[in-house]
């Protein structure tokens, strides 16, 4: 392949896409980057387009028109839609599963019934389509217990319920329509203790290969307290996921999951990540994700050390057989900062300053989620507006520089939690 040859589009607005194109961008094979729809700080390495990626026809006819050779798919929505299949039917390369096998995470009763066929440890667990029968099953089962819209609810969908009447108030909540068409149906899972990791592997549908691990803090507030989000930040490598954890992760959870969308004549191909549950017994799945994590794919960018560009290419195109992976040594973590208000309801338009100062360390990136650009000024228009990313020496080295750059950050409508990490630092 001659340098400077592939032109390649990323569908995506959030940080976890400008990361892509940062990393996609330093790639001595690429000749044009585009994104659709972008943010504010995504033209800086790549041109952003106005396109509707919830539609395979405009998203293929862009494809066509521009030449791609490489369509890489960042959010979860397009994928569960069935943006790939569109894609793959005209020969035109894509990083992302098809719908069917996409259903690992646009499903969490299909994850469920998967693990169930193919004895993959999870949490036990039951699946309801009226509240009714969800109501008689929490008759028999105590809190603290967890209930999960089935589908799609960008990251919030999700309710760790302490009491009973909590779980109820879900229950009902679900199927009032707190998370629309996601909620049509639920599942009611029992509460598992230990400590969270997020777990990536690519994969072409046979062959698996482990990426750098990451943890990530779901909570909104400090010491992983109060409401769900998408992700106030993450940190790279999650020291807890040992050799030992990383094999029986592979072997228990992995394989047979690639086993058993083979068998339904429906290969996973694309970036799958697992969020896994530490316990006592060993790894056990929370659910699965079709898509990298946001904010961990942040701070995986900022540590992979080979071109981004092959793996994505072998990866759509189906034989990783022969790929491998190099990762810098140091340690990475992002902090999210966030519009006030968010996950909740928040204000938007406020103007962001002072991001060159807050980037004059060489080991820090700020990579854009909710912004756009007006007039030269960089506009908060998002819940996650940006995320602050550094690596170091080692973890705590990597967490002193990103707060460096966050203090250095003009922005006064937003906040960050100050204590991304402390599990992992207070063992060190």
């Amino acid at each position: 392949m001659k340098e400077k040859s592939l032109k390649i589009l990323v569908l995506g607005s959030g940080g976890r896409e400008h990361a892509l194109c940062w990393k996609i961008a330093q790639s001595p094979l690429l000749d044009k980057l585009y994104c659709a729809p972008g943010n504010g700080g995504i033209e800086s390495v790549a041109d952003c387009v106005t396109l509707d990626i919830e539609s395979p026809d405009a998203v293929l006819h862009f494809a066509k028109e521009k030449a791609i050779d490489l369509v890489v798919i960042g959010p979860e929505g397009p994928l569960v839609s069935g943006l790939a299949d569109t894609l793959i039917a005209e020969n035109i390369a894509t990083f992302g599963p098809v719908a069917a096998a996409a259903q690992l995470e646009g499903s969490k009763g299909f994850t469920k019934d998967i693990c169930a066929a193919y004895d993959i440890p999870t949490a036990a667990y039951g699946r309801f389509k009226s509240a009714a029968d969800a109501h008689a099953y929490l008759d028999t089962h105590s809190a603290p217990i967890v209930v999960k819209a089935d589908g799609l609810a960008a990251g919030k969908g999700v309710i760790i319920a302490e009491t009973d009447a909590q779980a109820r108030a879900a229950v009902d909540d679900i199927f009032d329509g707190a998370f629309g068409e996601a909620g049509a149906e639920l599942v009611i899972e029992e509460f598992m203790t230990g400590e969270e990791a997020s777990f990536f592997v690519l994969t072409d549908g046979t062959h698996a290969l482990p990426l750098a691990t990451a943890q990530d803090h779901k909570r909104v507030g400090e010491g992983d307290t109060g409401l769900n989000t998408g992700g106030m930040g993450a940190y790279s490598p999650a020291k807890i996921v040992t050799p030992t954890l990383l094999e029986e992760t592979m072997t228990r959870i992995i394989q047979p999951t690639l086993t058993a969308m083979a068998d339904k004549g429906t290969p996973y191909r694309g970036v799958l990540y697992a969020g896994l549950m530490l316990t006592e017994d060993g790894p056990k799945l929370l659910e699965y994700n079709a898509r990298f994590g946001d904010p961990e794919c942040q701070v995986l960018m900022l540590r992979l050390k080979s071109d981004l560009v092959p793996a994505l290419l072998a990866t759509a195109q189906g034989d990783i057989s022969s790929l491998d992976l190099e990762w810098y040594d140091e340690d990475a973590m992002t902090v999210v900062m966030a519009a006030q208000g968010y996950p909740g309801s928040y204000p938007k338009g406020s103007q962001i300053n002072n991001l060159h100062a807050a980037v004059a360390d060489t080991d820090t990136q700020i990579f854009h989620a909710g912004t756009k650009t007006e007039n030269g000024k960089t506009l908060a228009v998002g819940g996650r507006v940006l995320n602050v990313t550094s690596k170091g020496q080692d973890l705590r080295a990597a967490r002193d520089k990103a707060y460096t750059a966050l203090e250095k950050i003009d922005w006064q409508e937003g906040f960050y939690r100050r204590d991304i990490g402390w599990r992992a630092l207070g063992k060190s």
